[in-house]
């Protein structure tokens, strides 16, 4: 515990420092952003047991939905961010309520099938910019201070990662959380038990898409724009990629791989161009055989064996 509050504390000092140590804050949003994407899908991967394959259509819908409102109707800052969350929850009501039906390999299936359906709907609806999408959103304001200052509006994501990180700690450790466990587990027996599996499959599912589309309404926010990328089934495997190599069911796990994939993106498209996804693919597969149980899970591991010791 001693250590886990240090290492806390050190990245807490670290993440306030970013503007004074020379980091582009537009880089450390995008990362913060994407962690949170990941942290998403991990409360329903890694504490649910339940994989799914279109994730990327709650991300994407709540960026649509954020930027439609933000430049069309003229929406300010906090109102589109809202609007863009409560319409990945919603969506995640709808194909959670479709998908819960079914487990495994089908239960994946059904999630890519209707994220594929959204993906067509924001490529040839009117409102959505087709394959240009939508450019130009803008930041506009909060409590009355302007979000064009990159260093500003770093802080309010910062903000807003520590509360999602925090939150999702909290329903881990409930008692909601702790049924949850129990269903990934060892299903017959929570039925045995008097549960409604569904019912909280659901509940994990739905909460796990609305904040997945918190952070998609950040990210257009901050980077100005919500295009076919965030909406593609490319991302949902990003989401995963990200989960399992920080190590699926840990915290910090889905930050760390963030942190790995969207580092790599920034920095090494500029020198190897299209190789970075084979560069990642590649660091991928050595870490699913060196670190089964991804970095944060082996390190955790690790350290829980000397404790031991």
């Amino acid at each position: 515990m001693r250590a886990a509050a240090v290492f806390y504390g050190v990245l807490t000092l670290f993440a306030l420092a970013v503007p004074l140590l020379g980091i582009y804050p537009v880089f450390m949003m995008k990362l913060l952003c994407f962690a949170m994407f990941a942290c998403a899908y991990n409360l329903l991967l890694g504490f649910s047991g339940m994989l799914s394959f279109g994730h990327a259509a709650f991300f994407g819908a709540a960026a649509y939905a954020t930027s439609y409102l933000a430049t069309a109707q003229g929406w300010n800052a906090a109102p589109a961010v809202l609007a863009g969350v409560i319409a990945s929850m919603l969506i995640g009501l709808l194909v959670g309520t479709i998908a819960i039906r079914r487990r495994g390999i089908y239960f994946a299936m059904i999630t890519l099938a209707l994220a594929q359906l959204l993906y067509f709907v924001c490529l040839e609806a009117p409102f959505t910019g087709g394959e240009n999408g939508l450019q130009g959103v803008p930041r506009g304001t909060l409590l009355g201070l302007p979000l064009q200052s990159d260093v500003l509006l770093y802080y309010l994501v910062l903000a807003a990662f520590l509360l999602q990180y925090a939150f999702i700690h909290r329903v881990v450790a409930s008692p909601f959380g702790q049924v949850l466990k129990a269903i990934r587990e060892n299903e017959p027996r929570a039925i045995s038990l008097g549960y409604d599996i569904n019912r909280y499959r659901l509940l994990a599912f739905v909460l796990s898409a609305t904040l997945a589309g918190f952070a998609g309404s950040l990210k257009a926010l901050v980077l100005g724009f919500a295009t076919l990328s965030d909406v593609h089934q490319s991302n949902s495997g990003e989401v995963i990629l990200m989960t399992l190599l920080g190590g699926s069911g840990t915290f910090f796990g889905p930050v760390a791989g963030a942190a790995v994939v969207v580092t790599l993106q920034e920095y090494l498209s500029e020198i190897v161009g299209g190789w970075v996804t084979v560069i990642i693919g590649a660091v991928f597969v050595a870490c699913v055989l060196a670190f089964r149980r991804g970095m944060i899970g082996t390190l955790a591991a690790y350290w829980r064996r000397r404790g031991t010791a």
